[in-house]
């Protein structure tokens, strides 16, 4: 039974993702990809043919490059809605971003490259934590022969305009049902992702993702970001440790690789301030979607029932792993069709 929940929860993280246009394989420390020379032109008149890379790439060069200010609002099928305001900048080799919850419980949220503080100012909590691989769209692993066209193919809808910008219109389509398809508005002149639509396999949108208005080239400072980001008098700040880790270290494998999604990272976390043990995080992408599997030591008195939640187009399955050497609880969450956590469920194997 798949239960459907609020997207309220998933509002900071789709805001993140959808909107930098950039999720989870992207390393902040690399070199942007070299634009195609068949981008030359785009700008105006008719867009050249691009595989589904070449479109990905050209979006991800403008999360990267270009300064913007906007208002953004996400929504689900099932009538939820959250928005934030949105500042971006871009200098050198430096990416700052604020992003200011206006639905929901307050909150604000800064990144400067790998590190992220969120500001709770109800609790007066400020949670700290570096994000090697940010959860943004697209998921771009950064290489020009990503196999991203072996899984999606890319096809121009036509025109339409978002927030006041000409966009050009691009479906890409899924070869399988492991993942989703997307409706993407790409702003004509620059690439930048002015709004989202994630389809599932009959066509129908899930989740919605766009700016209801848009500055770009915004007199965005880094500097007066980063002094908001360090204002950090009056709150309690609470670090996360990760450590970095490999699968086969914490003695995970997969039997058998779920088709198209390439591990991209691996850290372990402790589970609190005893000695409970802690809980692998083992990260996977095919260039768009992404999965996470968290892994942690089976509690009878702690862990809940097995489910499966759906928070717009973010499926959640937790499980029960039985081995020789004990019993572990699976949470795989993931922007995927449930199946597909179930196949990685299945996969999941405990080697020592």
């Amino acid at each position: 039974m798949i239960v459907p929940m609020s997207t309220s929860a998933r509002g900071a993280v789709v805001l993140m993702a959808a909107l930098c246009a950039g999720q989870a394989a992207v390393a902040q420390g690399r070199a942007p990809v070299p634009p195609p020379k068949s981008w030359a032109n785009a700008s105006g008149g008719e867009m050249p043919k691009l595989g589904a890379v070449e479109w990905l790439q050209r979006m991800h060069a403008a999360s990267r490059q270009r300064s913007y200010a906007g208002t953004f609002v996400v929504s689900a099928a099932v009538g939820n809605l959250s928005s934030a305001r949105i500042w971006h900048v871009c200098e050198g080799d430096l990416q700052m971003e604020r992003i200011e919850a206006l639905s929901g419980p307050p909150r604000s949220t800064f990144r400067r490259n790998d590190q992220v503080m969120t500001f709770l100012p109800e609790a007066k909590i400020v949670k700290s934590e570096k994000r090697e691989n940010l959860e943004l769209f697209p998921n771009l692993l950064g290489s020009p022969d990503s196999s991203i066209d072996d899984f999606y193919n890319a096809r121009v809808l036509g025109k339409d305009r978002v927030a006041g910008f000409d966009a050009d219109v691009v479906q890409l389509e899924p070869s399988d049902g492991l993942r989703f398809g997307y409706r993407v508005w790409s702003e004509r002149r620059t690439g930048l992702v002015v709004k989202l639509q994630t389809i599932d396999n009959e066509n129908r949108v899930i989740e919605q993702s766009a700016f209801s208005e848009l500055q770009l080239d915004a007199p965005v400072k880094a500097h007066a970001l980063a002094q908001m980001m360090s204002s950090t008098a009056g709150y309690r700040i609470e670090k996360s440790e990760l450590e970095r880790t490999t699968a086969s270290k914490e003695g995970w494998s997969l039997k058998t690789p779920i088709a198209g999604f390439r591990p991209i990272s691996c850290y372990r976390r402790p589970m609190g301030d005893g000695p409970q043990g802690h809980t692998m995080q083992w990260t996977f992408s095919d260039g768009l979607a992404s999965v996470s599997l968290f892994v942690e030591p089976y509690d009878a008195q702690r862990q809940p029932r097995e489910v499966v939640l759906a928070l717009g187009a973010t499926y959640t399955l937790t499980r029960r792993l039985t081995g020789k050497d004990g019993d572990w609880w699976l949470t795989a969450v993931g922007e995927v069709p449930p199946q597909t956590l179930d196949a990685f469920a299945h996969s999941l194997v405990h080697t020592h």
